[in-house]
């Protein structure tokens, strides 16, 4: 009797807390499901562990497991709004994009402090279709994508070289 009244709170938990959850991601906007950088990264985790936690756990009340996903909706959205508006604070948690190919070459010493191999260079472009004598440029972007590039006059500058 007891595994069936712990799966009707499971079940009854899980139906707030999913209604709720997709409210809040309603109101938070695009930003808390964009495709991720490493803040991004650990709040996604975080919020994964809380509605986790909140579903299986009986001492985690419905109404904490929902206060802790808010809390962290909300400084995500905090610190998204401080970093637009401060460089210094976009700078702590945002890396920049980096260069690791270019007219040919590969660019070593950014490839190792990325920890980026050259076949995965090469493994981006393939994925592209972008031939190979084409590609001018293959940036590795803040979230961990790559992207192949055949005309770079314009982009160049915002990347480290």
């Amino acid at each position: 009797m007891q595994e069936l009244s712990t799966m009707i709170r499971i079940i009854l938990t899980g139906i707030g807390a999913y209604i709720s959850i997709i409210l809040m991601l309603r109101v938070s906007g695009k930003r808390t499901l964009a495709k991720m950088n490493a803040f991004d990264f650990i709040v996604t985790v975080a919020l994964g562990s809380i509605l986790a936690t909140t579903l299986t756990s009986q001492q985690t009340s419905l109404l904490a497991g929902l206060t802790a996903f808010g809390t962290l909706i909300v400084l995500q959205y905090i610190l998204a709004k401080l970093s637009k508006r401060f460089s210094i604070v976009n700078q702590m948690i945002k890396s920049e994009p980096t260069l690791l190919f270019y007219k040919g070459d590969y660019l070593r010493e950014h490839l190792q402090k990325e920890r980026i191999l050259e076949i995965e260079v090469i493994q981006a472009i393939r994925s592209s279709g972008t031939p190979l004598g084409q590609v001018e440029a293959v940036i590795i972007e803040t979230d961990g994508t790559f992207s192949v590039l055949k005309d770079s006059r314009h982009v160049i500058e915002h990347v480290n070289k």
